[in-house]
């Protein structure tokens, strides 16, 4: 069925264009000024903003095992009404993600569910529990798009520079979690100056710094590629801007929690601001702002990290550490808009960069013969962020009651409108 989007602000790989797009069989079949032929279905995007599908690096969904807190289904509403049209989900459930026959389970509860693509992320080690490694090769057969811990570091740097011989053989990637252990010492927040005002334990940068060091150094060393998720200091954006001038074949990505807000956030004991990595100062954010602007950072992820209400609302050093985050992802990264960013670098940081670096095929740009995985936005609704409106399980926002501007209003997952104007289409 052809389908036009006609008047939209095209987002392209250099320039945008105020024009039309058709797609037709899952496929963008037409990109420009003005479109003459005909169309079975026609949508005027006038004032939207028109990019290749969204894509989330870093989200976890709980299913296998902890479905009480998020599924695949919840979760990808959840993600198709943020705007995506993939996400990569973590390997922390339970079971862990750490053989064949659950990445298997994950694509199958995708493919049912019909919504968003799912790219299951494998775990290094069996259990995440740092000892062995996982069925890697194997699971990428079987359709793991990269392998983490994350929650964790890889436990030791030699279980480290294991995983990445292993994954060598098949380009395969993985995904650090970057932190010393050792010197986090059961702190569950950034130390510092609100950290001692509240009298709560912090969790020192260098944490974060001395992991990222040496993860980046042991993937240099072996010439491998490597991936560092949820970037939050300033001190690990120069070692990954060092190492990149090196040669390093590292990327990056942060989040909008350590762009747009600090750790004042936990001054009223607030849970929902208990994160890891936690949230740092405003020199971080700047940084970051900084290394996104530069190169240094690839990614815009969301760490989307969903929990029961039980588990928030207890003693702050008792409580899960995450907040949900797709469905605030655009209304915050829309703010980089007043920071010298503009929709065709949004476009690279959410879908272009990484789609190259998951390695996905003919996604990621609008072009024709592109698969038609688009996301429509609306850049001036301007609303407060309700987390207990969303269509995730879970309601643990850090963004609660934030005023947010930009909105996606239709999400096209491979040529099937999925998302419409507050509403979930089933695919036709």
């Amino acid at each position: 069925m052809k389908t036009l989007l006609k008047n939209g602000n095209i987002v392209l790989k250099d320039k945008i264009i105020r024009g039309d797009l058709v797609f037709e069989n899952n496929r963008i079949i037409y990109i420009g000024e003005k479109y003459s032929g005909e169309a079975v279905q026609e949508y005027d995007l006038s004032g939207k903003m028109v990019l290749s599908g969204l894509i989330d690096m870093h989200t976890h969904l709980r299913e296998p095992g902890l479905e009480y807190k998020e599924d695949i289904a919840s979760g990808s509403r959840s993600a198709v009404a943020g705007g995506f049209t993939a996400i990569a989900c973590m390997p922390n459930t339970n079971p862990v993600l750490d053989n064949p026959a659950l990445i298997s389970y994950v694509k199958y509860r995708a493919e049912e569910c019909g919504l968003c693509k799912v790219l299951p992320i494998g775990a290094v080690t069996k259990g995440q529990k740092g000892q062995t490694l996982a069925e890697m090769r194997l699971m990428s057969d079987s359709g793991a798009i990269a392998f983490s811990d994350d929650g964790y570091p890889v436990s030791t740097a030699r279980m480290l520079r294991l995983a990445l011989e292993y994954v060598q053989d098949f380009d395969g990637l993985i995904i650090s979690h970057c932190e010393d252990a050792s010197l986090s010492d059961g702190g569950y927040v950034h130390e510092g100056e609100s950290a001692s005002i509240a009298g709560l334990k912090g969790i020192p940068r260098a944490a974060e710094d001395a992991g990222t060091a040496r993860d980046i150094i042991i993937a240099q060393s072996m010439n491998a590629r490597l991936h560092i998720a949820h970037v939050s200091t300033k001190g690990a954006v120069e070692i990954i801007r060092y190492f990149k001038s090196q040669g390093a074949k590292i990327t990056a990505e942060t989040c909008p929690q350590y762009l747009f807000a600090t750790d004042k956030e936990i001054l009223n004991f607030n849970t929902f601001a208990k994160i890891n990595p936690p949230l740092r100062e405003s020199f971080d954010n700047e940084a970051l702002i900084q290394g996104l602007k530069d190169g240094v950072i690839d990614a815009l992820a969301t760490d989307h990290a969903p929990h029961h209400i039980d588990e928030k609302k207890v003693e702050f050093a008792n409580a899960a550490f995450g907040s949900i985050g797709l469905e605030s992802a655009v209304g915050l990264n829309t703010r980089l808009l007043e920071k010298g960013f503009d929709w065709i670098d949004l476009a690279r940081l959410l879908s272009s960069n990484p789609a190259k670096i998951l390695k996905l095929k003919d996604t990621g740009e609008l072009k024709t013969g592109n698969i038609a995985d688009i996301t429509v936005i609306d850049p001036d609704i301007e609303y407060i962020f309700d987390a207990q409106k969303t269509f995730s399980k879970a309601q643990n926002s850090l963004f609660d009651g934030w005023k947010l501007k930009g909105k996606a209003i239709m999400t096209i997952v491979e040529g099937n409108i999925i998302y419409n104007n507050g509403k979930i289409l089933e695919r036709a």
